[in-house]
C-alpha cells in the first residue's frame, strides 16, 4: 500500500470533527476504529433495529458504513478547509451480514486534487472475533474546497 502524506497535518483533528457531526453515524452507533493518512476503519456492533427481515444487517447500513469509511479515508488526505462528498460508488454484496459486529475500512486507491478513489471493505466479526468479508466498494469522493461545513 502506497503512503500518503496529509495536506493537512491537523487531518485527524478536522476528521473526527466532521465524524461527531455525521447524525447518520450517530443514529447507527458507529464509532472511528483507525485513522491514519488515506485509511478509515468504522465499527459497529449488531443490532436488530437495523436488520431486514431475515435478521441480518439492513444492506443500507452496511452501504452507509462502506460509504462512510471511503469518505473519511479520502477526507484525511484534503486540505485544511475542505469538505468531502461521494460522487459515485458501486458496492457488491458479498454475503449476508450475519455477526456480532461489523467493520468497514476504507482505503484511498487514488489519490487527486480535486477526485480521490477509494476502496472499502465490510466485515461481519462472529462472537469469536473471525472476520469474514460481506461487501466490497469502490467509490469516488470529491474534494469541496473553503467550506465551513466538512
Amino acid at each position: 500500500m502506497t503512503a500518503f502524506k496529509p495536506r493537512d497535518p491537523d487531518f485527524e483533528a478536522r476528521v473526527r470533527d466532521s465524524f461527531a457531526r455525521q447524525t447518520m453515524m450517530n443514529t447507527i452507533g458507529a464509532e472511528i476504529v483507525e485513522l491514519a493518512p488515506g485509511v478509515c476503519t468504522l465499527g459497529m456492533g449488531y443490532r436488530r433495529d437495523l436488520c431486514q427481515q431475515h435478521g441480518y444487517l439492513h444492506a443500507g447500513v452496511t452501504t452507509t458504513l462502506a460509504d462512510s469509511a471511503a469518505g473519511y479515508a479520502a477526507f484525511s488526505l484534503f486540505p485544511a478547509g475542505s469538505s468531502v462528498l461521494t460522487a459515485e460508488f458501486k458496492i457488491n454484496l458479498l454475503a449476508p451480514a450475519a455477526g456480532e459486529r461489523f467493520l468497514a475500512r476504507g482505503r484511498v486507491e487514488k489519490s487527486g486534487r480535486t477526485l480521490t478513489v477509494v476502496r472499502s471493505e465490510v466485515f461481519a466479526v462472529d462472537k469469536d472475533g473471525v472476520e469474514r468479508s460481506i461487501a466490497l466498494m469502490l467509490a469516488t469522493m470529491m474534494c469541496l474546497a473553503d467550506t465551513a461545513d466538512s
